[in-house]
């Protein structure tokens, strides 16, 4: 049985699955609205060096949601955490996605899978918490037993 959450930790959640809504949608109006702008923004996409400032994790996901033609998750294991003016969720995504087809080829591509464990960041400024970092860590497939 789950506990109830506090309403922080509502207000966290709410707006980490409006990060993931923002995510699906490859809105990147919606994605913006949910990080701070500014230098200690930062994101760690799953192969992909750290980037840090809003320029480079907006340009980020600007250039993830182009290339990118559908992809949906599936949240598991999210725990959403708060101190005060800091919060984070730690959370398993399991990613469908399909990647563009070469030049040469008609489609939206093939169809994959992913699994990745994530940590989201937020802060509260103003009374609205917004996402300070993003950090995606490849999951490696495990082999049945």
């Amino acid at each position: 049985m789950m506990a109830r959450m506090s309403a922080d930790e509502d207000q966290v959640h709410a707006r980490n699955a409006a990060f993931y809504a923002a995510f699906e949608a490859r809105d990147l109006d919606a994605m913006s609205e949910l990080w701070e702008h500014s230098d200690r923004a930062t994101v760690t996409h799953p192969g992909w060096p750290t980037l840090r400032g809003w320029a480079r994790v907006g340009g980020s996901w600007d250039a993830i949601f182009a290339n990118t033609p559908f992809i949906q998750f599936v949240l598991t294991e999210e725990v959403v955490s708060v101190a005060g003016d800091v919060a984070w969720v730690t959370v398993d995504e399991n990613i469908l996605q399909s990647h563009p087809p070469p030049p040469s080829e008609p489609g939206d591509g093939e169809l994959s899978g992913a699994s990745v464990a994530a940590t989201n960041v937020f802060v509260r400024g103003d009374g609205v918490w917004r996402m300070v970092v993003h950090h995606g860590s490849p999951v490696a497939a495990q082999e049945p037993r």
